[in-house]
């Protein structure tokens, strides 16, 4: 490829216009990394909740010259009482299969990163299926490492 990602694609803030991309992306994402079929409609309202407030998340895009959107990425954020700082935790990264192999993850990190140390941000991180080989070694090549720490989760549901 003789131009870089940077002179062929934009990043921007995503916008309402977007909705509908990104929850495409979102249920892509699911299938493609766990093989996973999630409900359209809970993915819309998802991404609906992080467009409408940004406190919930906030999403960024990738897109070409053309103004086709082929990636995304959002970041939520989680206060941090030992920094007295967020962390930005990076998710719903997502790269088109035909764009995939043209550094848009990174030009997205890169993006996202810029924002993050603006914003005082004490770390970036991220979680990621530990079977999704390709992602972790995409990750690992703009700088992030293993970390010592152990995802956990418990479900809650709503009582009926």
């Amino acid at each position: 490829m003789s131009e870089s990602a940077e002179s062929t694609f934009t990043v921007r803030r995503a916008t309402m216009t977007d909705l509908d991309t990104i929850a495409g992306f979102a249920a892509a994402e699911a299938a493609n990394a766990e093989g996973r079929t999630l409900d359209a409609d809970t993915l819309r309202r998802g991404v609906l909740a992080g467009l409408e407030d940004p406190s919930v998340a906030t999403y960024w895009v990738v897109e070409t010259a053309g103004g086709e959107v082929v990636g995304n990425a959002s970041v939520t954020r989680e206060w941090s009482n030992w920094n007295a700082a967020n962390y930005w935790w990076v998710q719903s990264m997502f790269v088109t299969p035909a764009y995939r192999g043209r550094r848009l993850a990174r030009l997205l990190l890169a993006t996202i990163e810029d924002a993050a140390r603006a914003a005082g941000a004490a770390d970036l991180r991220l979680y990621v299926h530990e079977e999704n080989t390709k992602a972790i070694r995409a990750y690992a090549r703009t700088g992030f490492t293993d970390s010592p720490y152990q995802i956990m989760s418990k479900r809650v549901t709503p009582e009926d």
